[in-house]
């Protein structure tokens, strides 16, 4: 049997070694509800041993219904038929397997059907499902919009939306670009209005994954006359015959994933929270999980094609032996799997931030005292997500690009899954935010010491004088991103910082990763290996970004029309 979390080590070890005592405390409010529910833990080794049942469900039909599967729902994909959005069937019987299951409430309280996972673990089985199916998690990864009703909408709106999704009887939808607004979504222009104390949509929204599902959030313009965020207000729609799906996108990848055109006619929909914090307080919150959910998916279709190359390299024959045992394919390969191990570290460490700022922030009221813990933490999580989704999702794209150069020819063909793969994870740095932004979310972080404070507890925490050598490296590229960040406030020239964020941003990721890495070596053995390694290369790469900032060049500003 196939099950993609048991044959996981790297998954297994991070389940065993993350430190999550406070995020399942919070979570569990101390296993208050264990004489409520059958199903809450009474204690924390209780709860571990809840999540590893559960991502061992997820596992094995990742491994054993979805993958087997996929092929033929990229072959097929969503159909737009009289109107209608048609799943392929690989895709509903995927849907009804894990409906059957109790997944489709990961993250959602027990009281309204939920598993109440973290975001964390809820990470780790959007990769075991995307390595599966890409385009599968685009649908099994929307349950953020549950969370959001959860975590936003009134006590009525919970009890009348949630259970429905946790027993999987509606799909959601994240309804917010537009035409002419795209990552800008303060020029979001769809219109709701407000008659006899009822909210109607009128508009057009496009590049809406899922459009066709039961239930969207839709950002819409409330307040007439008032431009930008502050004018928006977020609503929820349950489908109608007042909505048309105008058409689905014929896409490059993720053919089992529809992208929906919709056209909203007077369409009837409900607030969510209160009007005017549509973008600047509830979109804003729901991309940190967004952001999580696609560098989760970028992850898995890494995984994926790794493991498809490296199977490929090491039973191809050419000059007498397996391509893997040629030196430039084996550092191919072994770039591959440093490169996902650290990136696995890098977002589960994130999902973990998130994890915090959201319990305490479900406590403050009771915990007034923790007050500066969540200023910190959500601090952390407005640094590590756009950071993460930067870092995975371009190592995940050239993890697939290079993946077909070790199928050599045959990797550009269709009889390979690497050819999906590569179609698939070209959008995860695209959506829910293109890199470009991401890099923007996050150097913010970087320029105000963020960054350095996170650092810093790491350095408190932990000893690490059984690495040592190790960790001095790590410390060695910290000391270049300190200079990097001092010379660029020292310009105090606003368009030069922004000419060097992304190279900035890149040496940022390669100090907190290679940080976590030692972390983890602290832990097993192996990963003193996977550190070297990430190290070694990050080391040059980082002293590179380096000297060019500290070129003071700035040539292609000076000759943008070049």
């Amino acid at each position: 049997m196939t099950n993609f979390y048991r044959d996981n080590a790297d998954i297994l070890f991070h389940l065993q070694n993350l430190d999550l005592t406070t995020i399942i405390k919070m979570r569990e409010q101390n296993f208050s509800e264990k004489d409520k529910f059958k199903e809450a833990p009474a204690d924390l080794k209780d709860a571990l041993d809840n999540y590893d049942q559960v991502l061992d469900i997820v596992g094995e039909i990742a491994g054993e219904f979805v993958a087997p599967r996929a092929a033929e729902i990229d072959a097929v994909g969503a159909e737009f038929v009289a109107g209608e959005v048609k799943y392929a069937p690989g895709t509903l019987a995927a849907i009804d397997r894990l409906t059957k299951a109790d997944l489709m409430g990961f993250t959602l309280p027990r009281e309204f059907g939920g598993l109440n996972l973290p975001k964390v673990m809820y990470a780790m089985a959007i990769e075991i499902v995307s390595r599966a199916d890409a385009a599968l998690m685009n649908i099994f990864g929307l349950q953020e919009i549950s969370e959001t009703i959860c975590n936003f909408g009134s006590a009525e709106q919970k009890s009348r939306f949630l259970p429905r999704f946790s027993r999987g009887e509606v799909l959601g939808a994240m309804a917010l670009t537009e035409p002419d607004a795209g990552s800008d979504l303060q020029a979001v222009s769809l219109k709701a209005s407000e008659h006899d104390g009822k909210w109607y949509l009128d508009g057009v929204k496009r590049f809406i994954t899922n459009g066709c599902a039961n239930i969207s959030l839709v950002l819409a313009r409330s307040e007439e006359g008032v431009s930008g965020g502050r004018g928006l207000s977020l609503f929820i729609y349950e489908r109608d015959k007042n909505m048309r799906i105008r058409r689905i996108e014929n896409k490059l990848g993720i053919h089992g994933s529809p992208t929906c055109e919709m056209q909203f006619n007077h369409a009837e929909a409900e607030l969510i929270g209160q009007r005017r914090f549509g973008l600047i307080k509830y979109t804003m919150a729901l991309m940190n999980g967004a952001r999580l959910a696609v560098s989760a998916q970028a992850l898995g279709i890494a995984e994926a094609a790794y493991r498809e190359a490296n199977a490929y390299a090491s039973s191809r024959m050419q000059f007498g032996k397996p391509i893997r045992e040629l030196t430039a394919v084996y550092e191919m390969l072994t770039e591959m799997k440093v490169a996902i191990e650290a990136s696995r570290t890098f977002m589960y460490e994130a999902a973990c931030m998130v994890d915090l700022k959201d319990g305490l922030e479900k406590i403050i009221e009771q915990n007034p005292e923790r007050k500066d813990e969540l200023k910190r933490f959500t601090k952390y999580a407005a640094f590590f997500t756009p950071a993460v989704k930067t870092h995975v999702t371009e190592m995940a794209n050239k993890v697939c690009y290079d993946a077909i150069q070790v199928f050599g020819g045959s990797g550009f063909m269709q009889d390979f899954n690497v050819e999906r793969h590569f179609r698939d994870v070209r959008v995860t740095n695209i959506y829910e935010g293109t890199t470009q932004l991401q890099v923007l979310a996050a150097i913010g972080g970087v320029i105000s010491g963020v960054v350095f404070e996170r650092l810093d507890e790491y350095e408190k925490k932990h000893d690490f004088s059984p690495v040592a050598i190790l960790f001095e490296k790590a410390q060695n590229l910290r000391k270049i991103l300190e200079v990097a960040v001092v010379h660029i406030k020292e310009k105090g020239d606003k368009s030069y910082q922004e000419y060097h964020e992304r190279r900035c941003v890149e040496i940022a990721n390669a100090v907190v990763i290679s940080y976590l890495l030692c972390i983890d070596a602290l832990k097993l053995d192996r990963k003193k290996i996977i550190a070297h390694l990430f190290i070694a290369k990050a080391l040059p790469q980082a002293k590179c970004n380096l000297d060019y900032i500290l070129s003071d060049d700035t040539s292609l500003l000076e000759y943008r029309d070049v």
